[in-house]
């Protein structure tokens, strides 16, 4: 289908007075029929006192000495940010000091400001860039705040609105990628061309340092500042998965030799290596997936000798890598659920060792001053524990239990199970079920099955007092799939569902469903299944694929349109992960499961909520728009909700987020018979 062929194409356009009537009425549809559901305003109520609760964990950056944290709750509707010493936090309730309250700017400018991050000057930390956004979206305006005084500094440096990429080479100097006019971005819409900005100049006198191609996802530069190994680098984005590094001396570039689809890091004397696919060098075949070592100088000046930091095995992937001022801390997934090693380099070896930690769930790991300390942060968490958080010191199994997250549901009523289901081409996928305990056999249960299968993102066990709330404790079962296309065995994982094999992703998630079905765990009637982005693109091709299989649908932010995808927002940027629909032979797999060609009038799906936000800069709310448009005009029964503003996340403030998530439980508990 060309899209001269496409009825719906006005619904790309954002903020004409046509499409913002269209979605007035949808949402005015959808609200009428899910609001005056008697489940519905004690839901929100409920989900907006867990998102304002003041007993949430208020997790910290460490910069100069000082933690800094930036807080939502009620009395803070756009967020504080604040700042307190490690003494002070290892306390209860930690005195903190007010470094910039958003809400309080926002009143005083009149603008929509949503908190979009900050770059630091680094290793002071006694000045910092923050990105404001208009209504949560990616582009930001880039501001110079001086942590001194606290506030902004008068004559610093700004940027206006883009989706810009910044940060400091030195207290004077930035590198600095935004909009320069015409022909500065990328096709995906990121800066392509990097220049350094000397204080005091105008933005148009920066010099340029580096200019990728048109068709380059996106390039950006850093210095690495750890003191004695001081760096800088400049990094092309080919597309999500390829890129180049060069180390910056002087004016010249000089590349480094990693296979283009490695990521690579300097840590102090060592440059770290890790692998999406084979490597053969120097003889020596160094396997996908692995985390490879050797010394920074040696290998720019030809050497390719390495240590192996981390070999994958059939269950085991890398999951995260942090560095402390003395080690390196590897988060291993191992059949999804996480143990952390420590490696300690030491007089030319590499030395590893086990840390002890609790052996369930998900456990995230982040150091507090990678520069000066080997203290670091852990974070424990499962479908049933609250996260807490704890200190500890690189060496030591010693735990500090710092915080924790309160109970926002009861646990004992319920427990977790691991499962695996058998896909099409007899691949093994592993799934993890929440439900209540003592359910008498073969008591099928309303039940919802969540997936995303994309971008080697892994999905773990988490809690979620939203979910607990919202659907465990109405008599919901809970499903999280691990299907391909995540990363949950490691670059191969993704690398099975990429392009022309995204199919098996979704033969994966269906998979899952019909084995949930065949178990007795729930029946096809009241099995639901919810996805968002890239997830949305999974559970929309599946509704058009198995119709039969499933309840209930809901579609958050999704991709449908995969004829147009690449044209709309940062679209260009995922050709890497889906095909370029231009090329006919893409196009030729792409056709057979975009799901806004696939709906087809006649045929019987179960019922739809599709749900985005209107500033999403992202992902564009027209595939939702017109895929809602073209099954309601097909004659199907669905509901539409868009929120006018909120981004990528679908929501911009507590009451918005707690809104959004009562529509769309409310929904599944009326589909599912809940």
């Amino acid at each position: 289908m060309q899209h001269h062929d496409d009825p719906w194409l006005w619904l790309e356009q954002i903020d004409t007075d046509e499409s913002r009537a269209w979605v007035a009425a949808r949402n005015a549809a959808a609200e009428a029929e899910l609001e005056a559901d008697p489940r519905f305003a004690p839901l929100r109520e409920r989900l907006k006192g867990i998102l304002d609760s003041s007993d949430k964990i208020p997790y910290v950056g460490v910069h100069g000495g000082w933690c800094y944290n930036f807080w939502r709750d009620a009395t803070h509707v756009r967020g504080v940010w604040r700042r307190t010493t490690l003494a002070e936090y290892r306390k209860p309730v930690p005195d903190w000091e007010t470094v910039l309250d958003l809400d309080a700017l926002a009143r005083t400018e009149n603008e929509n400001w949503v908190w979009a991050g900050v770059s630091w000057l680094e290793p002071q930390a006694d000045r910092c860039l923050i990105s404001l956004s208009r209504g949560g979206g990616d582009a930001k305006v880039v501001r110079e705040f001086d942590l001194a005084l606290p506030g902004f500094v008068a004559d610093g440096f700004t940027l206006p609105e883009a989706k810009s990429d910044v940060s400091w080479i030195d207290r004077d100097t930035l590198f600095v990628g935004t909009d320069f006019g015409p022909g500065s971005l990328s096709e995906s819409g990121y800066p392509r061309i990097v220049k350094e900005w000397k204080r005091g100049a105008p933005l148009a006198a920066a010099s340029t340092v580096y200019e990728a191609a048109a068709s380059d996802m996106a390039a950006s530069g850093y210095q690495d500042n750890s003191p004695g190994w001081e760096r800088a680098f400049v990094l092309r984005q080919i597309d999500f998965y390829t890129s180049e590094l060069f180390w910056r001396r002087g004016d010249a570039l000089l590349r480094i030799g990693k296979p283009l689809d490695a990521s690579a890091f300097a840590l102090r004397d060592q440059l770290v290596i890790e692998l999406r696919s084979d490597w053969t060098v120097d003889g020596v075949t160094y396997p996908q997936g692995a985390l490879l070592a050797t010394g920074f100088d040696a290998f720019v000046a030809g050497g390719r000798a390495f240590e192996v930091l981390f070999a994958p095995t059939p269950s085991t992937s890398l999951d995260g890598v942090a560095a402390t001022k003395s080690c390196l801390l590897l988060t291993v997934l191992d059949n999804v659920k996480n143990r952390v090693v420590e490696l300690r380099h030491d007089d030319g070896r590499w030395l590893r060792r086990e840390v002890a930690v609790p052996g369930i769930g998900s456990l995230g790991v982040s150091a507090l001053d990678s520069d000066h300390s080997d203290d670091y942060f852990l974070s424990v968490t499962d479908f049933l524990h609250p996260t807490t958080l704890f200190l500890m010191q690189a060496g030591s199994d010693d735990r500090e239990p710092l915080k924790a997250m309160p109970a926002f549901f009861e646990a004992e009523p319920y427990e977790v199970s691991q499962h695996t289901a058998t896909s099409d081409d007899g691949t093994l996928v592993p799934y993890f079920v929440v439900t209540r305990r003592n359910r008498a056999a073969g008591a099928a249960n309303p039940t919802l099955l969540y997936g995303y299968g994309g971008f080697e993102v892994s999905l773990k066990p988490f809690y979620s007092g939203m979910t607990g709330a919202a659907w465990l404790e109405q008599g919901g079962t809970y499903v999280l799939a691990n299907i391909r296309g995540g990363g949950e065995f490691g670059p191969r994982w993704h690398q099975a569902a990429l392009r022309q094999h995204r199919q098996r992703a979704f033969d994966d998630f269906i998979a899952v469903g019909q084995d949930l079905v065949a178990r007795g765990v729930t029946t096809a009637q009241q099995l639901g299944i919810m996805g968002g982005s890239n997830g949305g693109l999974l559970v929309g091709a599946a509704l058009t694929q198995r119709p039969d299989l499933f309840g209930a649908v809901v579609c958050q932010v999704p991709l449908l349109d995969m004829r147009r995808y690449h044209l709309l927002l940062a679209g260009a940027s995922w050709m890497g992960e889906y095909g370029d629909p231009d090329d006919a032979d893409d196009w030729a797999y792409l056709a057979r499961y975009s799901p806004y060609h696939n709906v087809r009038p006649g045929e019987r799906y179960p019922r739809v909520l599709f749900t985005t936000s209107t500033r999403d800069d992202r992902v564009h709310p027209a595939h939702a728009r017109k895929m809602a448009a073209r099954m309601l005009d097909q004659g199907h029964d669905v509901l539409y909700w868009e929120n006018t503003e909120g981004g990528h996340a679908g929501a911009a403030d507590n009451a918005q987020t707690a809104r959004m998530v009562a529509l769309t439980y409310t929904f599944l508990l009326r589909q599912l018979g809940a």
